[in-house]
């Protein structure tokens, strides 16, 4: 079985024969795939009218488990937008009922965010549909494939995800 990236591999292997493109074999199978799943994403997350950064957005609060609420701070660093952007996307969702702000108790000038019931139905449909749509695209690998792919990439992310945690801390 060969692919666009065989094609790709070859004719620079062909004209730089120089160079070793062995890394293309892996990433630009990455890069593509990473088009892939983001256009499958888009989908998913338009079928229940959210975009990409409103799905983030609920789906943090989600997570957080009852009360589903974190402060715009957490929000913040988990889908990794500044304080001012955040406020935006908090307004947005707010207006169409899907969030709400709430007096922190612990500190009155605090203000926690808070997933509305109609939120957590949004979140929940579109996570619904967008793991139909992964399985999907993961469907042509075995599930022993699919756990030693995802042990993988563990690898190679979690060099990434240090250095970030080291250059925001």
């Amino acid at each position: 079985m060969t692919d666009e990236v065989d094609h790709l591999v070859a004719a620079w292997r062909r004209e730089r024969p120089d160079l070793d493109v062995t890394p293309l074999e892996v990433l630009s199978r990455v890069s593509r795939l990473a088009r892939h799943l983001d256009l499958a994403r888009r989908a998913a997350f338009n079928a229940v009218g959210l975009e990409t950064w409103e799905f983030d957005v609920l789906a943090a609060l989600r997570r957080a488990g009852d009360p589903y609420t974190l402060s715009p701070g957490q929000l913040g660093g988990q889908t990794l937008v500044t304080s001012g952007t955040m406020t935006n996307r908090v307004d947005r969702l707010e207006s169409r009922g899907l969030v709400r702000r709430e007096r922190d108790p612990a500190d009155r000038r605090g203000v926690s965010v808070v997933l509305t019931d109609e939120g957590k139905r949004e979140v929940d449909s579109a996570l619904t549909d967008l793991l139909e749509r992964e399985r999907a695209i993961l469907a042509s690998l075995p599930v022993a494939r699919q756990h030693a792919l995802a042990a993988s990439l563990r690898t190679l992310v979690s060099e990434f995800d240090a250095a970030d945690s080291q250059s925001s801390g």
